[in-house]
């Protein structure tokens, strides 16, 4: 598995101190080199702290380059997004969001692999969720695992004018928070599962009780599969593919118009 036996690579405010002075010596000289250098017309005019900034944001781009070739090279020896995120002082979803493309740079098959298996199809999503953090969380989880158009409702109300517009895309998987305005994911599971046209698409609940009433409500309504937030990126992914790999590759769904 990516990452596995990998050391932990946090840098320590003497590592930050060391580097600072380093790349602060390297800048100033390579001022001084382009203000004796007569082939820079504006250099000698120029005041030092301007070109000592000008210098550093090269010195930044530089990095990020040499930054990007490091995270390739940690890829192909093995080590995974929340390895290569931690050494970068980022959380695994954010190394992610910096090089989304990581593990597709060579004809090999990729190492980072979340997932198990790969959906058959693409496949829609409605997501009933009114925090904008959490959604991004989740849309991040969901394309991963092949999601193609999602959708997003912040109360049940809105869920159900979606759901029920003729001209909008049926869902393959509806995702829904229980703690919403208007109507709440409590009462718009109710609504779906009892509605002909609607109870066969396949419901996550995530939310952030973790009160057995709640639970056990939840499948009473007959949720499909239940996820406490703060949202655990792999364990969400892990109740998405336990539900697409029968309901969206295995299943035969019911015909509707």
């Amino acid at each position: 598995m990516p990452g596995k036996n990998f050391p932990s690579v946090t840098p320590s405010p003497a590592t930050a101190e060391v580097t600072d002075a380093a790349v602060g010596t390297l800048a100033r000289r390579i001022v001084q080199q382009m203000l004796r250098d007569p082939g820079q017309p504006d250099a000698a005019g120029a005041a030092p702290a301007l070109t000592l900034l000008h210098v550093l944001v090269q010195v930044q781009r530089s990095a990020e380059r040499l930054q990007r070739s490091a995270a390739e090279q940690a890829a192909q020896a093995g080590a995974g997004y929340p390895q290569i995120g931690e050494a970068c002082g980022l959380t695994r979803q954010g190394a992610r969001r910096r090089w989304p493309e990581l593990f597709r740079h060579s004809p090999e098959a990729p190492t980072e692999q979340p997932m198990t298996t790969a959906p058959a199809r693409a496949f829609d999503v409605l997501l009933v969720e009114d925090d904008i953090a959490d959604a991004m969380l989740i849309e991040e989880a969901l394309s991963e695992r092949g999601a193609r158009n999602l959708v997003q409702a912040t109360d049940g109300v809105a869920a159900l004018e979606h759901l029920r517009d003729p001209d909008s895309v049926r869902p393959d998987l509806i995702v829904l928070d229980l703690n919403m305005p208007r109507m709440n994911g409590r009462e718009l599971l109710r609504v779906l599962k009892t509605d002909e046209d609607l109870q066969t698409i396949p419901v996550v609940v995530l939310t952030t009780s973790s009160a057995p009433d709640d639970v056990t409500d939840a499948y009473s309504s007959h949720a499909n599969a239940y996820v406490t937030k703060p949202v655990n990126l792999q364990e969400f992914e892990q109740a998405v593919q336990s539900i697409d790999t029968f309901y969206l590759e295995t299943a035969t769904r019911p015909p509707h118009s």
